[in-house]
């Protein structure tokens, strides 16, 4: 951690002793902001950003210092030495570049209308900046901006944001560029309105990962302004006040005295009047501490919504940072009125609940939604009533949306499992029917690298049925790639489909779906040990090499046969089964954590990451893995692993995590297992026990209870569970489920330096 930050957590702590001193009357909250490093995730394939945002905002104000390459995801790189400006839209942690919406940069001196180079700042109108000089907390950033002799602060609402600006050498300029994008823009249209000599609004419509979008800002100042807009390098000469065109920027300049500047920038997916309202609304006032410090409490809220006490300095900044990245996305998408653009591209007035976009579900399902049915059930319902809003708009349950686009990105549709499980959990305050209906509807689709705008979503699906129905039963390699894991999460989401039948009384639909979830089956070879690709005349397709991985070109994604045969976690029955027994599943699963590390093949995928053996803990397909010698009687390998992934594949440093962040999950996945548990199965709503990090952990729950985690004689070295007691009764089994813990309650473990064999025997 910087020490910038360090000294920061030092004073908050002392400012936390002294509101607790005898005699002070005036306590403050449990403060777990003061843990949250935002720089975890910049370096590495992390592809987070540092910058201010509020829990689920719309806004993420965040400096940019690169705009292409993979590792420009979050527009910010803990490597680079110079930031190009500050944008209001960011994706946190995915492996696709997109928004980077209104870039406004200070500056001084003769204006350059390029951005530059890293190699070559001068040639643009970035600027150098030192991390000794950059400083980041919960719903806050600020930088000194070398070339410029400029001190930058930034800070956010939900819907808008804050930037306030000190030329410390006067001639102050800010540059807005609606260019600027983090993906390249195959569709741009851009638009600036003059609205007086303090206000100035935009719009800009793109083309990017999600190929239609449209946003606009309104932005206020406190100090007068003239404005020259450029197009295409050229200023305009008389402008009108409304200047569209495809390539636009505009240089605000202020009085020579100026020395502090003050914008407020309010964002909106549906219209002027949206962006302005929003700003308004959220900050009709100058003082940027306010709004700050309103950040401030808005994650306050939401961090001490778990309470830890033990572990080291280090675990803490890893946990409540990784609560932090688990409180990002879906991002608001609704205005403050309630309107927002539908997958139709209309404007849709909501019924009263937010609009969320940014729907990563087939990372997200594993642990970020089984997250929020714990912390937040009623924002995870808010979630699910924004699904079926899309599927309302659009004719199909979005697996990967973004600002009201079907992607068409990864496979499988893990919008059932959010539903599935949130309703197994009792979280059931939307349309229930009208989502099990459009589940139904989703199920029969393949949408795997589609792009197509909503309007015409219906006459560019793909039935599944093509390659996967009850006469086959299986899907060809030779006919469609990723073959193997498409079945898989089929298969998974059959399941889930078929749970939510049976609780409905859908009796004919369970048993259908029941059936298809048992289709895994056919892709097992008991001859390798093995998923494998099947061909259509039913051999298999060869050659066949377990480690081999070629990016999107084989029978797996973002992965290999080592990694995805596991992915079974709706049956582990049958596939302990399939494997001949629990001896030869658990041989298996040794060998998969011992096996070489080294890939085969070309274009081996960037995803496979954080390797133990054949284990990818860098990507999601994995995650669920170490939980299996639970089901095999031998749980304490599952406490070894859970131990030694979060021991040596997290870390307090900006390359701490060991690959994307993906919107929450890679988070979410920590958090839960440094609690004690994870969620193997979502649409089961049965957790798996693993290895508590610290000696007490206290669930603050929304219905008023309180669910408390206790390890007793916890060390680094006690890593092993020697007795587990819920509620004061010794647990029979590795597992304990949902209502548990709403239901409020003690969990206790006695930890202890070596395996104890015999638990829950």
């Amino acid at each position: 951690m910087h020490f910038k930050i360090i000294f920061l957590i030092i004073v908050s702590a002392a400012i936390a002793n002294a509101c607790s001193a005898p005699g002070n009357t005036n306590q403050e909250k449990t403060d777990n902001n003061k843990y949250v490093n935002t720089f975890i995730g910049t370096g590495g394939h992390g592809h987070t950003f540092p910058g201010a945002t509020t829990p689920h905002g719309m806004v993420q104000l965040s400096p940019d210092t690169r705009t292409l390459g993979w590792d420009a995801c979050g527009g910010y790189h803990y490597t680079d030495s110079s930031i190009i400006g500050f944008s209001h839209t960011h994706l946190s942690g995915t492996g696709i570049s997109d928004l980077g919406d209104f870039l406004f940069m200070p500056i001084t001196g003769d204006v350059k209308l390029s951005s530059g180079t890293a190699e070559m700042p001068d040639s643009g109108y970035r600027s150098r900046f030192s991390h000794d000089e950059e400083e980041a907390s919960p719903g806050y950033y600020s930088v000194h901006l070398k070339d410029y002799n400029i001190d930058v602060e930034l800070s956010a609402a939900p819907r808008s944001a804050m930037h306030k600006y000190h030329y410390n050498g006067g001639d102050a300029k800010l540059l807005i560029d609606l260019v600027h994008n983090i993906y390249p823009d195959r569709d741009p249209g851009h638009q600036f309105k003059i609205i007086s000599d303090t206000e100035i609004a935009g719009y800009k419509h793109s083309g990017g990962w999600a190929t239609e979008q449209e946003i606009f800002f309104h932005a206020k100042f406190n100090t007068p302004f003239t404005v020259v807009i450029y197009d295409n390098g050229a200023a305009v000469s008389n402008p009108d006040s409304i200047i569209s065109s495809k390539h636009l920027k505009a240089v605000l300049n202020f009085d020579e005295n100026a020395e502090e500047i003050i914008a407020k920038v309010g964002i909106s997916s549906v219209d002027y009047n949206g962006a302005k309202n929003n700003l308004e609304t959220e900050i009709p006032h100058w003082d940027f501490d306010k709004v700050k410090i309103a950040a401030k409490n808005l994650w306050t809220d939401q961090l001490n919504k778990i309470q830890v006490e033990g572990g080291t300095e280090d675990e803490k900044t890893i946990f409540y940072t990784s609560l932090y990245h688990a409180s990002l996305s879906p991002y608001l998408f609704s205005d403050v009125d309630g309107r927002y653009r539908g997958m139709d591209k209309k404007i849709h007035q909501s019924d009263g609940k937010n609009i969320y976009t940014v729907f990563s579900t087939w990372d997200t399902f594993r642990a970020f939604h089984p997250l929020q049915t714990i912390i937040n059930p009623g924002l995870n319902n808010d979630f699910i009533h924004s699904l079926i809003c899309k599927y309302d708009e659009g004719g199909i349950l979005p697996k990967w949306e973004l600002n009201a686009n079907y992607t068409g990105t990864m496979i499988g549709n893990h919008s059932i499992s959010v539903i599935t499980d949130a309703y197994m959990k009792g979280i059931r305050d939307f349309d229930v029917e009208k989502a099990y209906d459009a589940m139904v509807a989703s199920v029969k689709y393949d949408t795997t690298g589609i792009l197509f705008p909503s309007a015409s979503v219906k006459n560019k699906l793909m039935p599944k049925a093509l390659y996967y129905n009850e006469t086959r039963e299986f899907i060809p390699s030779d006919l469609t790639n990723e073959s193997v894991s498409k079945a898989l999460e089929y298969a998974y989401n059959d399941w889930c489909l078929a749970q939510l039948a049976k609780e409905l009384g859908k009796t004919e639909d369970f048993k259908k779906y029941e059936k298809q979830s048992k289709y895994y089956k056919k892709y097992y070879d008991a001859a390798t040990g093995f998923m494998r690709g099947k061909n259509s005349d039913g051999t298999w397709r060869t050659p066949f090499d377990p480690r081999f991985s070629r990016h999107r070109k084989d029978d797996y994604t973002e992965g290999n046969a080592f990694q995805w045969t596991w992915f079974v976690p709706h049956d582990v029955n049958g596939l302990i089964g399939l494997m001949g027994g629990e001896d030869q599943f658990t041989a298996n699963l040794d060998t998969l954590f011992s096996t070489s590390s080294n890939l085969t093949g070309n274009e081996v995928s960037s995803d496979i990451t954080g390797l133990i053996g054949q284990y990818a803990h860098g990507n999601e397909p994995s995650h669920h893995i170490a939980h299996l010698y639970n089901f095999v009687g031998e749980p304490w390998k599952t406490q070894e692993l859970t131990d030694e992934i979060m021991k040596d594949l997290y870390f307090n440093n900006p390359n701490g995590l060991a690959g994307n962040e993906d919107c929450g999950q890679m988070s979410a996945w920590y958090v839960l297992n440094a609690m004690g548990f994870y969620s193997f199965c979502p649409g089961d709503p049965n957790y798996s026990i693993g290895r508590p990090i610290f000696n007490s952990i206290l669930l603050k729950l929304p219905n008023g209870k309180e669910f408390k985690i206790i390890a007793r004689n916890n060390s680094s070295n006690n890593r092993y569970v020697q007795t587990a007691k819920l509620n004061g009764e010794a647990l029979g089994e590795a597992f304990f489920c949902h209502d548990d813990i709403i239901t409020g309650g003690t969990l206790e473990f006695e930890m202890g330096p070596s395996e104890n064999k015999n638990l829950f025997k």
